[in-house]
């Protein structure tokens, strides 16, 4: 259940940074793209951005850890923004998805869906029971 959420609350904050032309950050819908196409895409391009980020985000953020601790976190924007361009090139495979016209656009694409995801995540996502 968490993961649905997850995927929604992506789906979320990446349609809010396609509103923002200044960031060049597209979404492209499958045919025929009416509301229903467009909402699916959406979908999908959240759920290969929340495969990419836990699967191949974790090795980055394994591997990079002494970069982090160099630049005391800020190597994350990158690494978040590189996330965003793998996820736009997976989607475009596919022949439909994400589009991002520059990498340090994408950055700051990344930056607000992560910013997004943190805000609504506070609320949506299940609370665990505490033990008794």
């Amino acid at each position: 259940m968490g993961f649905i959420i997850r995927i929604v609350i992506n789906a979320f904050a990446i349609w809010v940074v396609t509103l923002i032309p200044a960031l060049q950050v597209t979404v492209s819908p499958f045919a025929p793209g009416e509301t229903l196409q467009i909402v699916l895409t959406y979908l999908i391009v959240a759920a290969i951005f929340a495969i990419v980020n836990s699967v191949i985000g974790t090795v980055i953020r394994i591997v990079a850890f002494p970069l982090y601790i160099l630049t005391l976190g800020l190597i994350s924007l990158i690494v978040n923004g590189f996330l965003l361009w793998l996820t736009a090139a997976i989607s475009g495979w596919i022949g439909f998805g994400l589009h991002v016209e520059n990498f340090w656009w994408g950055v700051l694409a990344a930056l607000l869906i992560s910013i997004i995801n943190w805000f609504f995540g506070i609320f949506l996502r299940p609370q665990r029971k505490k033990k008794r």
